[in-house]
């Protein structure tokens, strides 16, 4: 689940820190998110690509080639697979369990009522990364030369932990939750960027910290009061709220002792201290043990594992090795929009809009605020040409 709401909060407050940049060195892809995404997105007519024996194998096709375009890119991937979670994520768990079970129960009905739009929609929602499935994966790696880490608990703090280390450039994945970790860098839509044609986005920590007027420690509040995987939220208490919230009082202990208990209902056995302490301090390894290495691929390694029973196409298997190879003693640099298609800035976005759509009512109450540091010269001249002939 990540932190609720945390995306659109950044965007809407803080958008100067989701921009576009160059990749340098090695990312890291949180592993089971990555194959989340691909059991759902990598489908024919409408189901997961299976073996002839009938097992899934689209979590194998997406790592297979989704890899080799990275790397023929310039960028170095590292996987990093969960490992046990934290004690305190058992109600989040629980929780998750609960909605498998109503959609299997949806799944049944649609099936009864030949619905093929809302089976496919119920069988989305049962999609599961199982230990098979992440074990595949590793294999798969394994032959492709690709250097994979197993988490001793959540991937996404260890790819933080990597992040915060110098030892890889951003991490990789659809939870929130890794800026919340401390990854300076985080990259979203890295699968569904090519499967929906959705824009990649890359947040920066720094940018949103500067932006949001606050620090960490009180980013890792803001966070818990959004809601996160270790406790529940205020009941009540939605983004906009949270933000208010913190900025006026700068920790939980203060806004708890402020919020009107009336309105706003809190467990007694609220546990946000200790979700605190799980983001300040979480279970990683030391990234300066952890040896990131590539090896050459094994070609006929990956036909034998592949082909055959996982039907995979042998030409493009033996294709996919030899592009590794060359890509492995390469030394292309590569950059996000050249493998994705970039979100640019949503401030610039929105700016445009209102250089097209800009109304009377709308030039009477905006006020331009602009950083020399940040605009040339000629686009502030423009951006004020244009003001003054709305207003006029």
């Amino acid at each position: 689940m990540g932190i609720l709401g945390l995306s659109k909060l950044i965007a809407d407050i803080a958008p100067t820190a989701i921009k576009e940049s160059e990749i340098k060195h090695y990312f890291a892809i949180d592993a089971s998110m990555s194959l989340y995404q691909f059991l759902i997105a990598v489908r024919s007519e409408g189901a997961q690509l299976t073996s002839v024996d009938g097992e899934t194998t689209s979590h194998l096709m997406g790592t297979f080639y989704r890899t080799i375009r990275l790397v023929e890119n310039g960028i170095k991937p590292v996987y990093v697979f969960d490992g046990k979670p934290p004690e305190m994520k058992s109600g989040e768990l629980s929780k998750r369990a609960e909605r498998r079970e109503e959609a299997q129960k949806a799944l049944v009905k649609a099936e009864e009522a030949g619905d093929a739009e809302q089976v496919d929609k119920f069988s989305r929602r049962l999609v599961k990364v199982t230990k098979q499935h992440a074990n595949e994966c590793k294999q798969l790696l394994s032959l492709m030369g690709i250097p994979y880490i197993e988490a001793p608990c959540e991937a996404e703090a260890q790819c933080a932990a990597m992040v915060k280390s110098g030892k890889v450039y951003a991490t990789a994945t659809e939870d929130m939750d890794a800026l919340t970790f401390g990854s300076s860098v985080l990259l979203r839509h890295m699968t569904f960027s090519e499967a929906r044609k959705m824009p990649i986005q890359e947040f920066h920590l720094t940018k949103i910290l500067e932006n949001l007027e606050l620090s960490h420690n009180e980013f890792i509040d803001l966070c818990i009061l959004l809601g996160c995987d270790y406790c529940d939220s205020i009941k009540g208490i939605g983004p906009k709220r949270a933000i208010d919230l913190i900025k006026q009082h700068r920790n939980l202990e203060t806004v708890l002792k402020n919020i009107d208990k009336n309105k706003y209902s809190v467990a007694e056995d609220w546990m946000y201290t200790e979700a605190r302490q799980l983001f300040l301090e979480p279970q990683v390894t030391d990234p300066e043990k952890i040896e990131i290495k590539w090896t050459e691929p094994d070609e006929e390694g990956l036909v034998k594992y592949l082909c055959g029973d996982k039907a995979f196409n042998e030409d493009r298997v033996r294709s996919g090795a030899k592009k590794l190879a060359k890509a492995r003693t390469g030394a292309t640099q590569g950059r996000l929009d050249s493998f994705f298609k970039v979100l640019p800035c949503p401030s610039n976005i929105s700016n445009k809009r209102r250089g097209k759509n800009w109304s009377k009512e709308e030039s009477k109450g905006w006020r331009w605020k602009i950083s020399k540091t940040k605009m040339s010269i000629n686009i502030f001249i423009s951006i004020l040409i244009l003001t003054i002939l709305h207003i006029l």
